[in-house]
C-alpha cells in the first residue's frame, strides 16, 4: 500500500523540535511581559530622563502626563493587590493539589491492581488479544506502565494548569498600567500573557506524551498494541486532575462572584470590583483558579485524550500490525505542525497589526481563530501527504477498512472547521458585548442597525428584564435550549463524514483537529481572565475612569472569545468521547451495541441521568458557597464602620478562606460520581450496561453543556449590555441600579454556575467516563458483570 514520504528519522526529529520550538516562544513571550514593571520609575527611553526617545515618545509623554502614569501610589497599589490575588490563588492550588494528589495515589494503586489481576499478576507473556498467533507482554505490564502514564497525564496536567494560574497573575497587574499608554499597549501584554500558557501547555503535553512513547517502547518492542494501551493512562491522568481543577475552580469563583453581585450590586448599589465588597479578592483570585487552572487542565485533558483515542485505534491496524512509526505517530505531526501554525498566528496579534482603538481588539482576536484554522488546513494537507501513505487499514469492528490519505485529510479537516462553526454559533448569542464599549456616534449607527438581525437573542433577553428577574430566566432558559440545535447538526456531520472515511480512527483525528489549534485557543481564553482581571485591579487601585473603559473594553472582547472557545471544547468533547467509546467497545471485545437489550438500555438510561446528577450537585455546591459568603459580605457592611464611606478596609482574607474552604469541601462528591461510576458499572453489570451508560452520558451531556454555557452567557451580556447603555434601547432599560438592571443582575448570577462550573465540568465528565472506561476495559471483560453471573 505504499510507503509515507517523511522518514521515521524525520518524525522523530520533528515532534520534538516543534514541541521545544513552542517552549521557547513561551519564554520569550514571558520575557516581552515581564520588560512592563511592577514598580514606581520611568521607562529608559522616556523623553524626561534624556529627551532621546524614539517617533512617538512626545505622544507617549502626553499620555503619561493625562492618564497620572507618574502617579508612584496607584503602581504601588496595583502591585499590592496582584499580589494578594496571587497568594490568594497559589494557596487554593496548592490545597486543592494536597488533597487530589492523595486521591490520584490511591486511583494509581487501584490501576495497577485491577489491571495486574487481569492474569492473575503472572509475568508470562500471553497471545496477543487482536493477533492470537503474535505474543504480547503480560497483562502486569500493562498495569504498571497504565499507572505510570496515568501518573504523567495528573502531573503534566497539574503543572499545565499551574503555569497558567502563575503568568496569569502575573501580567493582570501589568495590563492594567500598560491600559494607561493606550489600548493597543494593554492588549498586547494581556494576549502574549495568555500566549505563554497557550504555548507551553500544548508543547509540555505533546513532548511529554513522546518521550513516554519511546520509553515505554523499550520495553514493549513489537508490541505496539500493548504500548499503546498503557499510554491511554495519560489520558485519563490529565482528565482526573482537570475534573477536580474545573469543579474545585468554578465553585471557588462562583461562590465568590454571587456573593459579590448579590450584596454588592445589588443591595449596595456599589460598582463591580469596588474595594469596598469584601468579596472582590475571592472574585479575582477565582478567575485565575477557575478560568485560567481549570480550563488549562480541561483543555489538555482534551488533547491528551484525543491523541490516546487516535493512537490505540491506529495501533490494532495496519500503522501498528506493520510497525510503521511515521503514519502510527501522524496525530503527534498534526500537533507539531499546529504549535508552528499557532506560532505564526500569534504574529498576527502582536507584530503585524497593531491595536490602535477599541474597535480593532475583538477582529484582531477572531483573527486569531481563523488564520489559525485556514492555515492549519493547509498544514494537514501537507501532513496527510508525507506522513500517510497513499492507502492504509484501519480497524473497524473487527475488519479492516481500506483508507485513502485524502480521505484522512478531510476527517482531520472537518473537525477543524466544525470546531470553528460551533465556536462562532456559540459566540453568536455573545455578540452584543462585541460593541457596547464603542463610544463613537458612527460606530453606534453600524451598531444600531446590524444588531436588529445580529444581536436580536441577547437584546431579546435583556428587554425582558423589563417585567423582572422571572421573564429575563425564561428567556434565556428558552435561548439556552435553542442554541444546542447548530452545534449538534455541526458534531453529527463531522461524526458521519469522519466515521464513513475512517471508522473510529476517523472520528479520534477530526477531535485532534479540533484541538490542532489549541495554543490559539487557549491564548484567547487565558486572555479574557487576564483581562477582566486588569479591570478589577484599576478599579480597586482607583485608577480613573477612562482607563477602566479600556480594560472593559479589553475584557468584553474576551467574554465573547470565550464564549468560542467554549464551543470548542464542548464539540470536542463530543468527538473525543465517542472516539473513546469505539475503542472501549473494541477493547472489550463488544460485537454490537444493541440498545434493545436490557442491560444496554438500562444503561443508557442510567447514563443519560448521569449529567443531571452531577449538574445537581456542583450548582448546590455553588449555591452553598455563595450563601456563606452573601452572608459574610453581608455581615462585614454591617458591622464595619466606615466600610461603606472608604474609611476602612474590608477583611479580605475571610472571604478568600470561605471560598477555598468550600470549593475543596464541595468539589469531592462530583468528582467521586464520575471516577467511581464506571467502576461499579463495569464490575457488577459488565460491559455491555456500561457501554449504553458511556452512550446516554454522551448524549445528554453535550445538550446540557450547550445549554447551560449558552444561558448563562446569554444573561451575563444582557446584563452587560445594560449597563454599558451604548444604545437607545439600552439606555431605556438602564441605568445601574435600576429595576431591569437589578433583574439582569439577578439572571447573571444564576447563570454564573451554569457557564463556569456545571457547563464546562461536564466536558469533563463524558470524557472521563469513556477513557476511564478504556483502560479498565480489560478487567471489566475478564472480571465484571458479577450480578448478572450470580443471578
Amino acid at each position: 500500500m505504499g510507503a509515507s514520504i517523511l522518514s521515521d528519522l524525520g518524525t522523530e526529529i520533528l515532534i520534538p523540535v516543534c514541541a521545544v520550538i513552542g517552549i521557547a516562544f513561551s519564554l520569550l513571550q514571558w520575557v516581552l511581559v515581564s520588560k512592563v514593571k511592577l514598580s514606581p520609575g520611568r521607562d529608559p527611553g522616556s523623553p524626561r530622563n534624556n529627551g532621546a526617545g524614539g517617533k512617538n515618545d512626545c505622544a507617549d509623554y502626553l499620555i503619561e502626563e493625562e492618564e497620572g502614569l507618574n502617579d508612584h501610589n496607584v503602581v504601588l497599589k496595583c502591585a499590592e493587590i496582584q499580589s494578594a490575588i496571587s497568594e490568594g490563588a497559589t494557596s487554593f492550588l496548592f490545597t486543592e493539589y494536597q488533597y487530589v494528589g492523595i486521591f490520584m495515589v490511591a486511583f494509581a494503586i487501584l490501576i495497577f491492581v485491577f489491571l495486574g489481576s487481569v492474569e492473575g499478576f503472572s509475568t508470562k507473556s500471553q497471545p496477543c488479544t487482536y493477533d492470537q498467533s503474535k505474543i504480547c507482554k503480560p497483562a502486569l505490564a500493562t498495569a504498571a506502565f497504565s499507572t505510570i502514564s496515568f501518573l504523567l497525564g495528573a502531573v503534566t496536567s497539574v503543572v499545565s494548569g499551574f503555569l497558567g494560574m502563575k503568568i496569569a497573575t502575573y501580567a493582570n497587574a501589568r495590563t492594567t498600567l500598560e491600559a494607561r499608554k493606550g489600548v493597543g499597549k494593554a492588549f498586547i501584554t494581556a494576549f502574549r500573557s495568555g500566549a505563554v500558557m497557550g504555548f507551553l501547555l500544548a508543547a509540555n503535553g505533546l513532548l511529554v506524551l513522546y518521550i513516554a512513547i519511546n520509553l515505554f517502547k523499550i520495553y514493549y518492542g513489537d508490541d505496539w498494541g500493548g504500548l499503546f494501551e498503557a499510554i491511554t493512562g495519560y489520558g485519563l491522568g490529565g482528565s482526573s486532575m482537570a475534573l477536580f481543577g474545573r469543579v474545585g475552580g468554578g465553585i471557588y469563583t462562583k461562590a465568590a462572584d454571587v456573593g459579590a453581585d448579590l450584596v454588592g450590586k445589588v443591595e449596595r448599589n456599589i460598582p463591580e470590583d469596588d474595594p469596598r465588597n469584601p468579596a472582590v479578592i475571592a472574585d479575582n483570585v477565582g478567575d485565575n483558579v477557575g478560568d485560567i487552572a481549570g480550563m488549562g487542565s480541561d483543555l489538555f485533558g482534551s488533547y491528551a485524550e484525543s491523541s490516546c483515542a487516535a493512537l490505540v485505534v491506529a495501533s490494532i491496524s495496519s500503522f501498528g500490525i506493520n510497525h510503521e512509526f511515521t503514519p502510527m505517530l501522524y496525530p503527534l505531526i498534526i500537533s507539531s505542525v499546529g504549535i508552528i501554525v499557532c506560532l505564526i498566528t500569534t504574529l498576527f496579534a502582536t507584530d503585524f497589526f497593531e491595536i490602535k482603538a477599541v474597535k480593532e481588539i475583538e477582529p484582531s482576536l477572531k483573527r486569531q481563530l481563523i488564520i489559525s484554522t485556514v492555515l492549519m488546513t493547509i498544514g494537514i494537507g501537507v501532513v496527510s501527504w508525507v506522513a500517510l501513505p497513499s492507502s492504509f487499514t484501519i480497524f473497524n469492528f473487527g475488519d479492516q477498512k481500506v483508507v485513502k490519505n485524502w480521505q484522512l485529510f478531510l476527517c482531520v479537516a472537518v473537525g477543524l472547521w466544525a470546531g470553528l462553526i460551533i465556536g462562532f454559533v456559540t459566540e453568536y448569542l455573545a455578540l452584543m458585548v462585541l460593541f457596547i464599549f464603542l463610544d463613537s456616534s458612527s460606530i453606534l449607527i453600524d451598531f444600531n442597525t446590524s444588531c436588529a438581525l445580529s444581536c436580536s437573542p441577547v437584546q431579546d433577553v435583556a428587554d425582558s428584564c423589563r417585567t423582572g428577574a422571572a421573564t429575563n430566566v425564561i428567556f434565556g432558559l428558552a435561548l439556552g435550549y435553542k442554541s444546542c440545535i447548530i452545534p449538534i447538526f455541526a458534531i453529527a456531520v463531522s461524526i458521519f463524514v469522519s466515521f464513513s472515511f475512517a471508522a473510529m480512527y476517523g472520528i479520534a483525528v477530526a477531535a485532534l483537529g479540533m484541538l490542532s489549534t489549541i495554543a490559539t485557543g487557549l491564548a484567547i481564553d487565558a486572555y479574557g481572565p487576564i483581562s477582566d482581571n486588569a479591570g478589577g485591579i484599576a478599579e480597586m487601585a482607583g485608577m480613573s475612569h477612562r482607563i477602566r473603559e479600556r480594560t472593559d473594553a479589553l475584557d468584553a472582547a474576551g467574554n465573547t472569545t470565550a464564549a468560542i472557545g467554549k464551543g470548542f471544547a464542548i464539540g470536542s468533547a463530543a468527538l473525543v468521547s465517542l472516539a473513546l467509546f469505539g475503542a472501549f467497545v473494541s477493547r472489550a471485545a463488544i460485537s454490537t451495541v444493541d440498545v434493545l437489550t436490557p442491560k444496554v438500555f438500562i444503561g443508557l438510561l442510567v447514563g443519560a441521568m448521569l449529567p443531571y446528577w452531577f449538574s445537581a450537585m456542583t450548582m448546590k455546591s455553588v449555591g452553598s458557597a455563595a450563601l456563606k459568603m452573601v452572608e459574610e459580605v453581608r455581615r462585614q457592611f454591617n458591622t464595619i464602620p466606615g466600610l461603606m464611606e472608604g474609611t476602612a478596609k474590608p477583611d479580605y482574607a475571610t472571604c478568600v478562606k470561605i471560598s477555598t474552604d468550600a470549593s475543596i469541601k464541595e468539589m469531592i462528591p462530583p468528582g467521586a460520581l464520575v471516577m467511581l461510576t464506571p467502576l461499579v458499572v463495569g464490575i457488577f453489570f459488565g460491559v455491555e450496561t456500561l457501554s449504553g451508560v458511556l452512550a446516554g452520558s454522551l448524549v445528554s451531556g453535550v445538550q446540557i453543556a450547550i445549554s447551560a454555557s449558552n444561558t448563562g452567557g446569554a444573561w451575563d451580556n444582557a446584563k452587560k449590555y445594560i449597563e454599558a447603555g451604548a444604545s437607545e434601547h439600552a439606555k431605556t432599560l438602564g441605568p445601574k441600579g435600576s429595576d431591569p438592571h437589578k433583574a439582569a443582575v439577578i439572571g447573571d448570577t444564576i447563570g454564573d454556575p451554569l457557564k463556569d462550573t456545571s457547563g464546562p465540568s461536564l466536558n469533563i465528565l463524558i470524557k472521563l467516563m469513556a477513557v476511564e472506561s478504556l483502560v479498565f476495559a480489560p478487567f471489566f471483560a475478564t472480571h465484571g458483570g458479577l450480578l448478572f453471573k450470580i443471578f
